[in-house]
């Protein structure tokens, strides 16, 4: 009896240098599948790398985001979001976390990262995703001393007068 064909391991996802400002790499995180980490020394308030994808409509989003297929989505305005999986700079696989050291600035129709502060060669990058108080609730694994428990915001509450 023939033994079964080895399993192929997941390919390693890349970086997009077009997009990227320093030297970046993905690498197996411990917070959630892939992760990104800086090669270099980053300063703070500095562009790190362009957030890229295919630019799809509301409906196309709404649609993509409730498939049981992996997406990675990031809203650019009220109409537009872009999907990293599909032509993505490789700035999709950013994991959040509630003490990030990247933020996002969308400017001019694309979304850029910048360091929030300064970044240490071989430290991950983490961005908090701010997922919204009012979606399905998603657990989060950061890690962080400050941690929210959940990568959604949390409510504001509402004091009674």
């Amino acid at each position: 009896m023939a033994s079964p064909a080895p399993a192929q391991a997941e390919p390693l996802p890349k970086i997009d240098d077009r997009y990227a400002c320093f030297p970046l790499k993905v690498f197996r995180s411990k917070i959630h599948r892939w992760g990104i980490k800086a090669l270099a020394d980053i300063p703070a308030n500095r562009k790190v790398i362009e957030y890229t994808g295919e630019k799809i409509n509301r409906k196309e989003t709404k649609r993509r985001a409730d498939s049981t297929e992996l997406h990675y989505l990031f809203t650019l305005d009220s109409y537009w979001a872009l999907d990293g999986t599909v032509g993505g700079s490789g700035a999709q696989y950013i994991n959040h976390s509630c003490d990030p050291n990247v933020r996002a600035v969308i400017q001019k129709g694309h979304i850029n990262y910048y360091s929030a502060r300064a970044i240490k060669k071989g430290e991950e990058l983490l961005i908090d995703y701010h997922f919204a108080a009012d979606v399905e609730k998603v657990e989060c694994k950061c890690g962080a001393k400050n941690c929210r428990g959940t990568i959604n915001l949390k409510r504001e509450s509402k004091r009674k007068k």
